[in-house]
Protein backbone atom coordinates (compact mmCIF):
# COMPACT_ATOMS: atom_id res chain seq x y z
CA UNK A 1 0.00 0.00 0.00
CA UNK A 2 1.62 3.70 -1.19
CA UNK A 3 2.08 6.19 1.21
CA UNK A 4 -0.35 8.46 -0.55
CA UNK A 5 -3.17 6.24 -0.25
CA UNK A 6 -2.72 5.76 3.57
CA UNK A 7 -2.89 9.56 4.02
CA UNK A 8 -6.42 9.98 3.72
CA UNK A 9 -6.60 6.61 6.77
CA UNK A 10 -4.47 7.91 8.68
CA UNK A 11 -5.73 11.51 8.89
CA UNK A 12 -9.01 9.72 9.53
CA UNK A 13 -7.50 8.08 12.72
CA UNK A 14 -5.91 11.51 13.61
CA UNK A 15 -9.02 13.07 13.68
CA UNK A 16 -11.31 10.31 15.18
CA UNK A 17 -8.55 10.57 17.83
CA UNK A 18 -9.34 14.26 18.51
CA UNK A 19 -12.51 13.16 20.10
CA UNK A 20 -12.59 14.13 23.96
CA UNK A 21 -14.28 11.46 25.66
CA UNK A 22 -17.20 13.27 26.01
CA UNK A 23 -18.02 13.33 22.69
CA UNK A 24 -16.78 16.63 21.87
CA UNK A 25 -14.16 17.69 19.12
CA UNK A 26 -10.04 18.90 20.94
CA UNK A 27 -8.50 20.54 18.17
CA UNK A 28 -5.07 20.60 19.56
CA UNK A 29 -5.77 16.58 20.31
CA UNK A 30 -6.10 16.20 16.73
CA UNK A 31 -3.30 18.59 15.67
CA UNK A 32 -0.96 16.65 17.91
CA UNK A 33 -1.85 13.01 16.83
CA UNK A 34 -2.37 14.30 13.25
CA UNK A 35 1.24 15.64 13.04
CA UNK A 36 2.26 12.55 14.42
CA UNK A 37 0.93 10.39 11.76
CA UNK A 38 2.03 12.65 9.20
CA UNK A 39 6.01 12.29 10.71
CA UNK A 40 5.04 8.52 10.54
CA UNK A 41 3.67 8.51 7.20
CA UNK A 42 7.39 9.83 5.84
CA UNK A 43 8.85 6.46 7.77
CA UNK A 44 12.13 6.15 5.98
CA UNK A 45 13.58 2.65 5.47
CA UNK A 46 16.21 3.12 8.41
CA UNK A 47 13.73 3.81 10.96
CA UNK A 48 11.97 0.94 9.94
CA UNK A 49 15.12 -0.90 10.46
CA UNK A 50 15.80 0.76 13.88
CA UNK A 51 11.90 -0.22 14.70
CA UNK A 52 12.70 -4.01 13.51
CA UNK A 53 16.09 -4.11 14.89
CA UNK A 54 14.34 -2.81 18.34
CA UNK A 55 11.42 -5.47 18.21
CA UNK A 56 13.77 -8.53 17.46
CA UNK A 57 15.61 -7.72 20.88
CA UNK A 58 12.74 -7.33 22.49
CA UNK A 59 11.78 -10.66 21.36
CA UNK A 60 14.92 -12.68 21.90
CA UNK A 61 14.40 -11.24 25.56
CA UNK A 62 10.97 -13.15 25.68
CA UNK A 63 12.36 -16.18 23.54
CA UNK A 64 14.58 -19.02 24.60
CA UNK A 65 17.60 -18.13 22.10
CA UNK A 66 20.17 -20.65 22.28
CA UNK A 67 23.69 -20.24 23.90
CA UNK A 68 26.75 -19.95 21.90
CA UNK A 69 28.18 -22.93 22.90
CA UNK A 70 24.63 -24.99 22.26
CA UNK A 71 24.73 -27.88 19.68
CA UNK A 72 21.65 -26.22 17.44
CA UNK A 73 23.79 -23.15 17.10
CA UNK A 74 26.84 -24.64 16.81
CA UNK A 75 25.20 -26.49 13.94
CA UNK A 76 23.59 -23.11 12.80
CA UNK A 77 26.80 -21.25 13.11
CA UNK A 78 28.62 -23.98 10.71
CA UNK A 79 25.62 -23.51 7.97
CA UNK A 80 25.01 -19.92 7.86
CA UNK A 81 29.50 -19.24 7.67
CA UNK A 82 29.83 -16.38 5.71
CA UNK A 83 26.75 -15.32 5.22
CA UNK A 84 26.72 -12.33 8.06
CA UNK A 85 27.17 -10.00 4.47
CA UNK A 86 25.77 -11.40 1.80
CA UNK A 87 24.62 -9.83 -1.17
CA UNK A 88 25.62 -6.56 0.63
CA UNK A 89 23.22 -6.81 3.81
CA UNK A 90 24.00 -7.10 7.43
CA UNK A 91 22.35 -10.52 8.98
CA UNK A 92 22.59 -11.75 12.40
CA UNK A 93 21.98 -15.17 13.22
CA UNK A 94 20.30 -17.09 16.07
CA UNK A 95 18.62 -20.07 17.31
CA UNK A 96 15.04 -20.22 19.45
CA UNK A 97 14.65 -23.10 21.02
CA UNK A 98 10.93 -23.91 19.82
CA UNK A 99 8.70 -26.54 18.68
CA UNK A 100 7.10 -25.18 15.57
CA UNK A 101 8.29 -25.65 12.28
CA UNK A 102 9.51 -22.23 11.50
CA UNK A 103 12.22 -19.50 10.45
CA UNK A 104 11.72 -15.70 9.77
CA UNK A 105 13.69 -12.46 9.19
CA UNK A 106 13.20 -8.96 9.40
CA UNK A 107 14.05 -5.76 7.55
CA UNK A 108 17.12 -5.11 9.87
CA UNK A 109 18.35 -8.35 8.55
CA UNK A 110 17.98 -10.46 11.52
CA UNK A 111 17.14 -13.85 10.94
CA UNK A 112 16.37 -16.56 13.50
CA UNK A 113 15.57 -20.20 12.94
CA UNK A 114 13.76 -21.97 15.69
CA UNK A 115 15.30 -25.75 17.00
CA UNK A 116 12.50 -27.51 15.27
CA UNK A 117 12.87 -26.69 11.86
CA UNK A 118 17.02 -27.66 12.43
CA UNK A 119 15.56 -30.92 13.80
CA UNK A 120 13.41 -31.43 10.75
CA UNK A 121 15.89 -31.54 7.88
CA UNK A 122 19.32 -31.86 6.89
CA UNK A 123 22.14 -28.84 6.30
CA UNK A 124 21.91 -28.34 2.92
CA UNK A 125 17.82 -27.70 3.25
CA UNK A 126 17.90 -25.40 6.21
CA UNK A 127 20.48 -23.59 4.02
CA UNK A 128 17.52 -23.04 1.44
CA UNK A 129 15.45 -22.50 4.04
CA UNK A 130 17.41 -19.41 5.03
CA UNK A 131 18.38 -18.37 1.72
CA UNK A 132 14.67 -17.66 1.22
CA UNK A 133 14.24 -15.74 4.11
CA UNK A 134 17.55 -13.47 3.23
CA UNK A 135 15.34 -13.15 -0.04
CA UNK A 136 12.65 -11.86 2.16
CA UNK A 137 14.90 -8.72 3.28
CA UNK A 138 16.81 -8.55 -0.05
CA UNK A 139 13.51 -7.75 -2.15
CA UNK A 140 12.45 -5.65 1.08
CA UNK A 141 9.62 -7.99 1.47
CA UNK A 142 10.20 -7.35 5.03
CA UNK A 143 10.67 -3.91 5.28
CA UNK A 144 7.60 -3.25 2.93
CA UNK A 145 5.47 -5.14 5.28
CA UNK A 146 7.05 -3.57 8.57
CA UNK A 147 6.50 -0.31 7.43
CA UNK A 148 2.46 -0.87 6.17
CA UNK A 149 2.37 -2.44 10.01
CA UNK A 150 3.68 0.78 11.50
CA UNK A 151 2.13 3.05 9.08
CA UNK A 152 -1.89 1.61 10.18
CA UNK A 153 -0.63 0.72 13.56
CA UNK A 154 -2.54 2.66 16.33
CA UNK A 155 -0.16 2.19 18.90
CA UNK A 156 2.57 3.28 16.40
CA UNK A 157 0.60 6.83 15.28
CA UNK A 158 0.11 7.26 18.99
CA UNK A 159 3.54 7.17 19.58
CA UNK A 160 4.20 8.99 16.56
CA UNK A 161 2.15 12.01 18.01
CA UNK A 162 5.70 12.52 20.56
CA UNK A 163 9.00 13.44 19.67
CA UNK A 164 11.55 10.79 18.95
CA UNK A 165 8.60 8.41 18.35
CA UNK A 166 10.43 4.99 17.65
CA UNK A 167 12.45 5.52 20.75
CA UNK A 168 8.87 6.33 22.71
CA UNK A 169 7.81 2.38 21.49
CA UNK A 170 6.93 0.21 24.63
CA UNK A 171 8.33 -3.17 25.06
CA UNK A 172 4.53 -4.22 24.28
CA UNK A 173 4.28 -2.42 21.02
CA UNK A 174 7.74 -3.84 20.22
CA UNK A 175 6.44 -7.26 20.90
CA UNK A 176 3.01 -6.58 18.79
CA UNK A 177 5.89 -5.86 15.98
CA UNK A 178 8.19 -8.98 16.81
CA UNK A 179 4.87 -11.64 16.47
CA UNK A 180 3.55 -9.73 13.26
CA UNK A 181 7.45 -10.66 11.73
CA UNK A 182 7.45 -13.83 13.24
CA UNK A 183 4.03 -14.79 11.64
CA UNK A 184 4.46 -12.52 8.36
CA UNK A 185 2.06 -13.22 5.78
CA UNK A 186 3.65 -12.50 2.28
CA UNK A 187 2.15 -12.67 -0.35
CA UNK A 188 2.27 -15.47 -3.27
CA UNK A 189 4.51 -13.15 -5.50
CA UNK A 190 6.77 -12.36 -2.61
CA UNK A 191 6.82 -15.65 -1.43
CA UNK A 192 7.67 -17.27 -4.88
CA UNK A 193 10.62 -14.37 -5.58
CA UNK A 194 12.06 -15.27 -2.65
CA UNK A 195 11.94 -19.14 -3.85
CA UNK A 196 13.81 -18.25 -6.68
CA UNK A 197 16.03 -16.10 -4.82
CA UNK A 198 16.83 -19.15 -2.58
CA UNK A 199 18.04 -20.83 -5.80
CA UNK A 200 20.60 -17.88 -6.61
CA UNK A 201 21.82 -17.91 -3.32
CA UNK A 202 22.83 -21.70 -3.58
CA UNK A 203 24.40 -21.59 -6.98
CA UNK A 204 26.26 -18.55 -5.58
CA UNK A 205 27.67 -20.46 -2.59
CA UNK A 206 28.06 -24.26 -5.34
CA UNK A 207 25.85 -25.80 -3.51
CA UNK A 208 22.95 -27.77 -4.67
CA UNK A 209 19.98 -26.24 -5.49
CA UNK A 210 17.41 -28.70 -5.75
CA UNK A 211 17.66 -28.30 -1.91
CA UNK A 212 14.82 -25.64 -2.05
CA UNK A 213 13.05 -28.38 -3.71
CA UNK A 214 13.68 -30.74 -0.97
CA UNK A 215 12.88 -28.70 1.70
CA UNK A 216 9.35 -28.31 0.80
CA UNK A 217 9.07 -31.92 -0.37
CA UNK A 218 10.41 -33.00 3.50
CA UNK A 219 8.00 -30.28 5.24
CA UNK A 220 5.14 -31.15 3.13
CA UNK A 221 5.76 -34.87 3.38
CA UNK A 222 6.49 -35.22 7.17
CA UNK A 223 4.65 -31.73 8.35
CA UNK A 224 2.34 -30.92 6.33
CA UNK A 225 0.93 -27.30 5.82
CA UNK A 226 -0.37 -26.86 8.97
CA UNK A 227 1.57 -24.18 10.21
CA UNK A 228 5.31 -22.76 10.56
CA UNK A 229 7.15 -21.91 7.53
CA UNK A 230 4.50 -23.43 4.59
CA UNK A 231 1.52 -22.16 6.47
CA UNK A 232 1.23 -18.93 4.41
CA UNK A 233 2.89 -20.00 1.21
CA UNK A 234 1.79 -21.03 -1.81
CA UNK A 235 0.96 -23.94 -3.06
CA UNK A 236 3.31 -26.63 -2.98
CA UNK A 237 2.84 -28.05 -6.37
CA UNK A 238 3.50 -24.60 -7.89
CA UNK A 239 6.10 -23.15 -5.74
CA UNK A 240 8.35 -26.95 -6.84
CA UNK A 241 7.06 -26.11 -10.04
CA UNK A 242 8.61 -22.46 -10.04
CA UNK A 243 11.25 -23.48 -8.36
CA UNK A 244 12.72 -26.33 -10.81
CA UNK A 245 12.03 -23.55 -13.21
CA UNK A 246 14.65 -21.39 -11.46
CA UNK A 247 17.12 -23.97 -11.44
CA UNK A 248 17.05 -24.70 -14.71
CA UNK A 249 17.17 -21.17 -15.82
CA UNK A 250 20.08 -20.50 -13.47
CA UNK A 251 22.27 -23.15 -14.45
Amino acid sequence: MQVKKLLPLVLASAFVSGCATDGSFDLNQAVSVGAGVAQAATLSEDEVKLTATKAAAQLDAESNVVPANNAYMQRLAKIVKGLEHYDGLALNFKVYQADSINAFAMADGTVRVHSALLDAMPDDQVLAVIGHEIGHVKLRHSFKQMREQLLTSSAFQAAASTSGYIASLTNSQLGQIAYKAVNAQFSQSDELESDEYAVRLLNALGKDPYAMKRAIETLQKNYGSGGGFLSSHPSNDARIERIVTAIKKNK
